[in-house]
Parts: structure tokens; sequence; C-alpha cells
């Protein structure tokens, strides 16, 4: 029974993580296995794919030891009985052909996906990639647009189409960026900076969320990612501009003090090199 349940975890494993639950748990949906972009998309088949490989075992193995059980319980007279049977070309065949072949098929399909989901790899596309760069703070995102020299509060606003190149790093302790329908998870380092390529091929607001625990805020710690049309995109930047709000280095002391559950916020003018040196703090 306990090389059972080590067999089914796979399944188990499957199960937990395309939950990935967004936000409200109780009306969760399987964001992961919902893509709105080609990341995702290649995600859930890469996934997908790996799963079916490994049901190959799990099934037979499974369903073979419900019926080795049946068969050969102790009120069944009609089994055979063989006490000297030590060896089977075709048995010892199988058990080694299959793992084989699903080893070689994993390991070239794992190869091939890592070279071409790698975040930093750019996005195959005629229109240009808007650049956003990302901050962790306790406990909130900070989005600067240093091409538009806007920047936003738990609020992401993308173009539907158009390719994000993401740059992130943390102003406080590690965290983990993630927006499950957009695909691609990665971490959000002091003094480090990583990179990510994302792009949403359908209009519509998907949550975006933390996924490494970072203290007590750390549950609120989510945002909205809101896919638009390229047009409402460029009215929205518009209007960004108009509010006045400046992001300088006193508004930003401010944000990194602790706070839980922040409000969306936008600000119509980021101080020059700001990222930069958030980046540079901590590089000592």
């Amino acid at each position: 029974m306990k090389k059972l349940w080590i067999k089914l975890l796979p399944l188990l494993w499957f199960i937990q993580a395309s939950w990935a639950c967004e936000g409200d748990c109780d009306n969760s949906h399987w964001a992961i296995l919902d893509p709105k972009g080609p990341i995702a998309a290649d995600e859930k088949h890469l996934i997908l794919t790996a799963f079916v490989l490994m049901l190959i075992v799990v099934i037979p193995v499974s369903a073979m030891t419900v019926a080795f059980a049946w068969k050969y319980r102790a009120s069944n007279a009609t089994a055979t009985y063989t006490p000297d049977w030590d060896h089977s070309h075709l048995v010892e065949g199988v058990v080694w052909f299959v793992p084989a072949v699903i080893v070689l098929v994993l390991g070239s399909l794992v190869w091939r996906s890592t070279h071409d989901l790698t975040p930093e790899k750019p996005i195959t596309s005629a229109v240009k990639p808007l650049t956003v760069q990302v901050v962790a703070m306790n406990w909130k995102w900070l989005f600067i647009y240093p091409e538009q020299g806007i920047a936003t509060v738990n609020q992401l606003v993308i173009p539907v189409g158009t390719p994000v190149h993401f740059y992130i790093t943390s102003d406080s302790v590690m965290n983990s960026f993630f927006i499950p329908r957009l695909g691609g998870q990665i971490y959000a380092m002091a003094g480090m900076q990583t990179e990510l390529n994302l792009q949403a091929d359908s209009v519509g607001t998907y949550p975006g969320l933390s996924t490494q625990f970072s203290g007590s805020g750390f549950s609120g710690m989510r945002f909205e990612a809101r896919a638009a049309p390229p047009q409402e995109f460029q009215r929205w930047v518009r209007e960004t501009k108009s509010n006045h709000l400046v992001l300088d280095e006193t508004r930003l002391k401010q944000l990194e003090a602790p706070s839980k559950s922040v409000m969306p916020a936008c600000f119509s003018r980021v101080e020059p090199q700001l990222f930069e040196s958030i980046l540079q703090k901590y590089k000592g």
C-alpha cells in the first residue's frame, strides 16, 4: 500500500499545482490550465504531457496492484500457485523498456522546453515589447514603466498582443512574482535583477500574487494584471500622466514602510533611474 501511494504522488502533485488558487479560494479556478498567453499555454502543454507520460506507469501499476491482491487473496483456491517461479523475460523487458522510453521522452521534452521557456528569452513578435520594472516591497508590488515615465502600485496594465519584458527585484526580503494565467513564476531578490517575458493574448483581468512567504502581510500581497486593447492602454497612460502624483525618493520611502492590503495607486511621473537606485542599494 505504501508503494501505491508513492506511485500516486505525481497525481496528487498535479492536482495541487494546477489549482493555483487566485485570491478567493471559495471561487478559485484552475488558473494554470486556463492560459491567456503563449507562455502559459506552452507551460500547460508541458504539464499535461508530463502528466500523461507518468500515467503510463501509474495506471497499470495501480490496476495490477488491485488485481493481484484480489486474484491471489487467501480465499481464492483457484489461483495458480507457482512457488518456484522466479523470472520472466517478458516481464523483465517491460519493466525496463517502458520506463526507459518514458525517461527518454521526458528528458527530450524537458531539454527543449527549458530552452524554449527560459524566462530571459524574448517572445518572438512583430510588436515592440513593453518594458516594466517590478519591485517587491512589504507587502505590495511597485510597477515602473520607464518608457512611459509612470508607475503603479498593485496594478499592472498591459496591452493585449504585446510582449512584456519584466525586470524584477526586491526592496525587501525575497518574494516570488507570479501571474498564473500568463505563465512564469520567478523570484524577486534584493540586489539582484531577474527577467521574465510574458504576453497576454486575451482582454481580461488576471490575478497576480507572491508565492514566497515574506512575513505577516504576505497573504495580501496581490495585484491585478489587466490586459487591455492597445488603444485603451494608451488612453490609460494618458490618464495616469494627468493625476500629478510623483514617485520620487520621498514617496518611495513612504512605500517602503510595511503596509498590508494596499489599494492600487498610480503615479504620473517617476524619478529617473529609481529602479536602478533600488537595485544598487543592496549591492553594497
